[in-house]
């Protein structure tokens, strides 16, 4: 079982690097996609919404479905459906043709995303220690590498279909066949067993959407943080710092690097310090991020800013997923009972990103962008009062699931 549990860490890691280089290929080329199609600027924010809207309802599907399917299953089938639906938006030949693909791509991004954080949480458990920053870890090396192969296309103006079919060619198989090492940690057995899944119908029933409601609202709170970098970086280091626009598209590589860095070693600070402590000081380290941000005199100081956003962001989001099967578990003994709370709590993540980018640009519009970056600060530091929602108490475990370690335990790691 070691062996595979090793294994199914490794495949599951390529699976979040292949959803990072996926994901950063399809929104770095935006303009492209907009240009190839003639969307209009009316329209393109309808495209762009529905995405993340469509995202929403597979997860949603995604928590019904794995009370009959292994979420292994899940994420074997819709990570090739991921990557032919991101072929289909760059090889289209019609505005239908780019609604139809984005709308696959959108509810089969849900799917995955569900069912990745799905394997990660139960994984953890099996582990018995942290290992869920890892895998974000992972896809954020995929996310700079996305970015680079959509900057070196946009540089040799390659059509869109060009530079996503030697990606196709590359992951697909390769996510297929280590897909054959997927493992459900909770429910013992690797992907290719040919046993059954699910959890039975009620799995993770007894979860009332009261109890993970303070992690939801840290999941909304930390995307709406990302998606104002995503967002609004370049044109705040532009517009309001006055920098050039070559050093503009800085600061979000900047982000994403720091963020890779924070994750790679997010995990030895959990096993050291606690998921509450790490919870906490991520909070307070991004919310002097944007502090940075808005009070800048300069582009340099700007980035900064945005350094360090990525080294506080980059461990909510991970954790926030850890907490929410490790409640689900506590309250509920039954084999995937973190499932469905991992599935529910996946759909904030498209709330915050859907509500950050247009937050900040009318605070921006309508008062100034210097303000509207204190507005995301003021989320993220309600984090730390919703920090003991990422404790473990272990005194609560009981039905079908093991004890996390004694260690980890003393040294009030998260249990996972």
């Amino acid at each position: 079982m070691t062996d595979a549990l090793r294994h199914g860490r490794a495949s599951l890691a390529f699976g979040f690097f292949a959803q990072g280089v996926a994901f950063a290929l399809l929104v770095t080329r935006i303009p492209a996609i907009q240009d190839r199609y003639g969307v209009s600027d009316a329209l393109l924010p309808v495209f762009l919404a529905a995405v993340p809207i469509l995202a929403g309802v597979g997860s949603v599907v995604s928590e019904r479905l794995v009370r009959r399917v292994r979420p292994s299953r899940l994420l074997r089938w819709s990570q090739p459906v991921v990557l032919l639906a991101l072929l289909g938006v760059g090889a289209g030949d019609g505005v239908a043709v780019l609604a139809v693909a984005l709308a696959v791509f959108g509810l089969a991004v849900g799917a995955l995303d569900a069912s990745m954080n799905m394997l990660g949480v139960s994984l953890q458990r099996a582990y018995g220690r942290s290992i869920m920053l890892g895998f974000h870890a992972a896809y954020s090396l995929g996310g700079i590498l996305g970015a680079s192969l959509a900057w070196a296309g946009a540089h040799w103006d390659l059509a869109l279909w060009v530079s996503y079919l030697p990606v196709l060619v590359l992951l697909l198989p390769a996510a297929l066949v280590g897909s054959r090492w997927y493992v459900d940690g909770e429910r013992g057995g690797a992907a290719g067993d040919g046993s059954t899944g699910g959890s039975g119908g009620g799995a993770g029933a007894g979860v009332a959407f009261k109890v993970l409601l303070p992690l939801c609202l840290v999941m909304t709170f930390a995307y709406i943080g990302d998606s104002t970098v995503s967002n609004w970086s370049a044109k705040y280091l532009q517009d309001v710092l006055g920098s050039s626009e070559q050093l503009a598209t800085v600061p979000y590589n900047v982000y994403m690097v720091t963020t890779l860095v924070g994750r790679a070693v997010g995990d030895f600070g959990v096993r050291r310090f606690g998921a509450v402590a790490v919870v906490r000081g991520g909070a307070v380290v991004a919310a002097g991020g944007f502090a940075v941000v808005a009070s800048a005199p300069g582009a340099w100081v700007g980035m900064l800013g945005f350094t360090l956003l990525g080294l506080g962001l980059c461990v909510l989001v991970p954790q926030t997923f850890a907490a929410a099967g490790r409640l689900a578990a506590e309250r509920d003994g039954r084999p995937g009972a973190s499932d469905a709370a991992v599935a529910r709590l996946n759909v904030f993540n498209y709330v915050g990103f859907l509500i950050g980018s247009p937050l900040v640009g009318a605070l921006g519009d309508a008062w100034s962008y210097r303000g509207a970056m204190l507005v995301p600060m003021v989320l993220v530091l309600v984090t730390v009062v919703y920090a003991r929602s990422f404790e473990a108490q272990p005194d609560r475990y009981g039905g079908g699931h093991e004890r996390p370690r004694t260690a980890d335990v003393g040294r009030g790691s998260n249990g996972l």
